[in-house]
């Protein structure tokens, strides 16, 4: 069974638990780590022979072309994720068009090739965005992984409980596939177990047991996601509320024996790869 791996290119200080703690015109002046940290997961990939799909934030890859063309030339997959990480839900229609328009673009013009997939910043495509679908597939995306399959969550108002890759019928008669971050049932609910927080968070026989539930018994891949950061436990410290913090570094230091574990007990391909076998088209 082939499964996913996505990775989403930003940095430690821009992922919305310090949204609030660090303002985004003062980005410039906070010291990066994000070449170091990819070039981390670019080792272990190619130990493993693992080709994933790289989420790429566009004011990253402005700044850092050499590194998402470095990416690209490796043979994995690059992906957008929005410019500079807001919310699709604290964006207009006509804000998000031009968001994902010039990122699309900027990718392009890097690696030469065609941009398909998308995933909203936080996830933020949910039941009060599902407009964002429409305005993706018109300009020219594929596939979207935007949309989590769970219920309680302070991020997350729920708008699918589709636990696996589905195809979503749009407003104008198109039709874009969704490729949800895995969970498992647990207790009637959908748990995220893969990606993240919950990676790192979960013991990893628990995430790895829940990936082989999906597996064999209900015949579907896992999608799993990692941001470069939880790669590097001696990142900067910001000051936040406790509630983030804890979100941000809790056990930073078990990602990357998390991720070599995983690599070696389960196979794992881009998600455009995974659509054309799953879908059957390109």
């Amino acid at each position: 069974m082939l499964n996913a791996l996505t990775i989403d290119v930003e940095d430690y200080f821009q992922v919305t638990a310090f949204e609030h703690a660090v303002d985004r015109h003062n980005w410039t002046t906070m010291e990066t780590r994000i070449e170091r940290n990819c070039e981390t997961i670019l080792s272990i990939l190619e130990d493993y022979k693992v080709k994933a799909t790289f989420f790429v934030l566009g004011w990253i890859a402005e700044r850092y072309p050499i590194l998402i063309r470095t990416i690209f030339n490796e043979g994995h997959e690059i992906a957008s994720h929005g410019f500079d990480h807001r919310s699709v839900l604290n964006q207009s229609r006509d804000a998000f068009k031009e968001d994902i328009i010039k990122t699309k673009a900027l990718l392009e013009d890097i690696t030469g090739s065609r941009v398909k997939g998308y995933r909203a910043p936080s996830f933020s495509i949910n039941s009060a965005s599902l407009w964002a679908l429409d305005i993706l597939y018109e300009y020219g995306h594929s596939y979207d992984s935007s949309i989590f399959p769970i219920i309680k969550h302070d991020r997350h108002e729920l708008a699918s409980s589709h636990r696996f890759p589905y195809l979503i019928e749009l407003n104008h008669k198109g039709k874009i596939r969704e490729f949800p971050p895995s969970t498992i049932k647990f207790l009637g609910l959908n748990m995220p177990i893969a990606g993240g927080g919950y990676l790192r968070l979960f013991p990893l026989s628990l995430v790895e047991r829940g990936i082989r539930k999906i597996n064999d018994r209900e015949k579907q891949p896992a999608i799993i996601y990692i941001h470069p950061w939880e790669l590097d436990p001696e990142q900067p410290r910001i000051p936040a509320n406790m509630l983030s913090r804890f979100r941000h570094y809790v056990n930073l230091d078990t990602t990357e024996k998390k991720l070599h574990s995983l690599m070696s007990h389960f196979k794992f391909t881009t998600l455009s790869k995974l659509s054309v076998q799953l879908f059957s088209e390109a």
